[in-house]
């Protein structure tokens, strides 16, 4: 027998680490130049230190807005689950506000996994089918799935669509050019974007 979506994500999220956990565990692996995943080139640390650093920023200097703290504090029990790996920039610039929304609402269980170990649920959830992160799933106490969010804000994910379709991109300026949009944008598009969400699943 098939186990179900909701019994799979009931019995991953048991053993979710929580934000705290999860920020704890890619400063422990960078200690030991080690990343998330199974690559652990020097590439891939460099990146896994450079988001540990904005992680620590953004961690710092998040401020929810007022109407959206409330659209958060006005929830009913819920359990989300967010689908990451420590070398990922846009895990890194979307997470920490992500993790602050939670914070405004003890009903909220936030909760992570690592992508490369959880292929069988990252198959759910599929972008344009890619296994795009971060990934959040919003789900109700008993694990049915409320709504989604990620990879990134929609003016970003546009952006890295048309990239794949510039064979002579040049990547390191292209991913510069990307998280420049996120110091620029100060969260107030993905704001937008969860206010929208959270209409959607309150009002219908």
């Amino acid at each position: 027998m098939i186990e179900s979506t909701s019994n799979l994500k009931a019995t991953v999220f048991a053993n979710a680490i929580n934000y705290p956990s999860y920020r704890n565990l890619i400063k422990s692996l960078l200690v030991d130049k080690k990343t998330t995943g199974s690559n652990d080139s020097e590439a891939m640390i460099n990146y896994t230190s450079m988001n540990d650093r904005r992680m620590d920023r953004w961690d710092k200097k998040i401020k929810v807005d007022e109407d959206l703290s409330q659209q958060i504090k006005d929830l009913p029990k819920m359990n989300w689950l967010v689908i990451t790996e420590a070398w990922c920039g846009d895990a890194a610039q979307n997470i920490p506000f992500i993790a602050k929304l939670a914070d405004e609402n003890s009903n909220i269980d936030l909760r992570f996994i690592m992508r490369d170990e959880n292929l069988e649920i990252m198959n759910h959830y599929l972008t344009n089918g890619a296994k795009s992160i971060p990934i959040l799933i919003m789900m109700d106490e008993n694990f049915n799935d409320l709504a989604t969010w990620g990879p990134r804000p929609e003016p970003v994910q546009k952006m890295v669509m048309e990239a794949k379709e510039k064979p002579n991109l040049d990547q390191p300026k292209f991913i510069e050019s990307i998280h420049k949009w996120y110091a620029v944008d100060k969260n107030k598009r993905i704001s937008e974007e969860f206010t929208n969400l959270l209409n959607e699943i309150t009002h219908g």
